[in-house]
């Protein structure tokens, strides 16, 4: 699902599709948050997930993402910090706590999973943006993927 391409990245897209990666589900959340009458903005951070799949880290080299996109949105005069990351079924099924997002304390992926080992560690955090830096984002992306990166067929018309 990662893409360089500027329509994989529109929060209807994504809706449509039912799936996505971290910064298309970011753009999401923030579409819908403002959508109900909530601010919402973008965060990336540069992360280290020490339980990255075999055959990602055999096609990445690195377990760093050097962007991974979350949200915050501000409710009751705060910025909280939420990440719509994974789903419940997910986290069952990888042995990870659920994160669940009380509108009140900040949410992020988690640093160990259930049995206490290592999972997510943030080594950077980038200012918050109010809306997605397609193209810095695709400068991260094409630096592990190349250039051309696109998950789903389709026209190269809006590639960044």
């Amino acid at each position: 699902m990662v893409s360089v391409y500027l329509e994989d990245f529109k929060a209807s897209t994504t809706l449509m599709r039912g799936k996505g990666y971290c910064v298309q589900k970011a753009v999401l959340l923030a579409a819908l948050a403002r959508a109900a009458g909530i601010p919402a903005r973008l965060v990336f951070a540069r992360i280290r997930n020490h339980m990255m799949p075999t055959h990602l880290l055999e096609q990445m080299g690195t377990d760093i993402l050097p962007r991974h996109g979350y949200n915050q949105l501000y409710i009751n005069r705060r910025w909280v910090t939420t990440a719509a990351t994974f789903d419940k079924e997910l986290c069952h099924k990888k042995g990870l706590p659920t994160g669940e997002f009380d509108g009140v304390h900040d949410t992020t992926l988690p640093k160990t999973d259930l049995a206490g080992n290592l999972y997510i560690e943030y080594l950077e955090t980038f200012e918050p943006q109010a809306d997605l830096p397609l193209e810095w984002v695709a400068e991260g992306i094409s630096e592990i993927w190349g250039k051309e990166k696109r998950a789903w067929s389709g026209d190269k018309r809006n590639r960044f």
